[in-house]
């Protein structure tokens, strides 16, 4: 009644679900007792094979996924050369796919899952079909009824009709349990406030809750975070490869910067002391793409002749010539503080010292140390 009444206010939620149960009834009494009892089966089917398949899909790659990367280590090599477009996109995948644990389970779980699924379809299938079904489902009319049907066709429909609405019942149950993935995962995204409100998703959710729920609550979160912190490196690798080729001049001015420095930490600090005072703001760039949406795109070599830029720029460069002296370093791309209460976009580094990574901002360097400063979080988000 709960969802009746919803109908009422059209609740999308409960909209969806009549409607596939009125389609699900209608192909029912379209195929009859022997097509919608084919078609059934073979919904059962998939949902049985699906979970198999996720299962082993999960188990591979959890085995290769060492020894993947292992084999990319040894194979995947960035150019030392400047890179087209295409070139950028395909070794910042492969990089990321080497060096980020995450991502290359994920992507070794869907080749997995696919190359069993179709192992599924094309070998197990066609031995299941003939040892129910007399009949290839398609051609004429009459052939969604392969079997014979006490009580003729009339009884046939009848039957396919009740099977359909099984059927109607299965999907209406996966797609609400795909609703409830969702709403328990990310439960501030699009639509999911209304998804929650629906009456007939919460009595779903409190038939899945004792059997997922908590699974879901104390992992699910935890998964996401990670998922969007891989992310997020996948997006900084980009500046990393495109900077990749190192030009003579910066190298040679990062290795003179740094000539007298003993330890990881005094190099990065040289070079964060460098940059923070040699290149200048460009207020007028920043002020084009804020006002008009106009944005140059600029080198590490562009900043290091021109001696002036915004974040991005500043934190290319220092990338550059940190990894010319033999740090390991990295962009970070997301909001900096604005000194009246909010945030803008940002961009900064983080250089690995002591098995750390540790942040610095060369583009505040003029306002203060931002050299691993004392609760840098606190004025820089890391997002996209």
């Amino acid at each position: 009644m709960d969802g009746v009444a919803a109908l009422n206010r059209l609740e999308p939620v409960s909209v969806i679900v009549l409607l596939l149960l009125i389609g699900s009834l209608m192909q029912g009494i379209g195929r009859g007792a022997s097509g919608s009892a084919r078609r059934f089966f073979f919904f059962i089917w998939d949902a049985v094979m699906l979970v198999v398949c996720l299962v082993l899909a999960g188990k591979l790659a959890e085995w290769l996924s060492p020894a993947a990367a292992d084999w990319l280590a040894k194979r995947v090599t960035v150019p030392d050369r400047e890179l087209g477009s295409l070139e950028q996109v395909w070794y910042t995948m492969l990089t990321s796919v080497r060096d980020f644990a995450l991502l290359r389970f994920g992507a070794l779980f869907l080749l997995a899952y696919l190359l069993l699924r179709l192992a599924a379809n094309v070998l197990l299938e066609p031995l299941v079909r003939p040892l129910l079904f007399r009949r290839e489902e398609g051609g004429s009319r009459g052939a969604s009824e392969a079997l014979p049907f006490p009580g003729g066709r009339a009884a046939s429909r009848v039957a396919g009709a009740l099977i359909g609405a099984l059927h109607g019942a299965g999907r209406a149950f996966v797609f609400m349990a795909l609703l409830f993935v969702y709403v328990s995962l990310l439960p501030s995204g699009p639509f999911a406030d209304r998804i929650a409100a629906s009456p007939l998703y919460r009595q779903t959710a409190s038939w899945l809750e004792p059997a997922a729920g908590k699974a879901i609550a104390g992992q699910g979160p935890v998964l996401a975070k990670a998922v969007q912190d891989e992310l997020y490196k996948v997006l900084d690798r980009k500046y990393e490869i495109i900077d990749y080729n190192i030009p003579a001049d910066i190298e040679g001015a990062a290795l003179q910067i740094t000539a007298d420095a003993e330890t990881d930490r005094e190099k990065a600090r040289a070079l964060y002391d460098w940059v923070g005072s040699r290149i200048s703001y460009d207020w007028e760039k920043a002020d084009r793409y804020v006002q008009l949406g106009e944005w140059k795109e600029q080198t590490p070599q562009e900043t290091y002749e021109m001696r002036t830029g915004v974040c991005i720029d500043y934190a290319r460069l220092y990338a550059m010539m940190a990894r010319s002296a033999g740090l390991t370093v990295r962009v970070v791309t997301g909001l900096g503080a604005d000194g009246n209460g909010g945030y803008g976009p940002h961009a900064w580094n983080e250089v690995k010292l002591d098995g750390e990574w540790t942040p610095l901002d060369a583009t505040w360097a003029s306002s203060g140390d931002w050299f691993d400063a004392p609760r840098f979080e606190e004025t820089h988000i890391r997002e996209v």
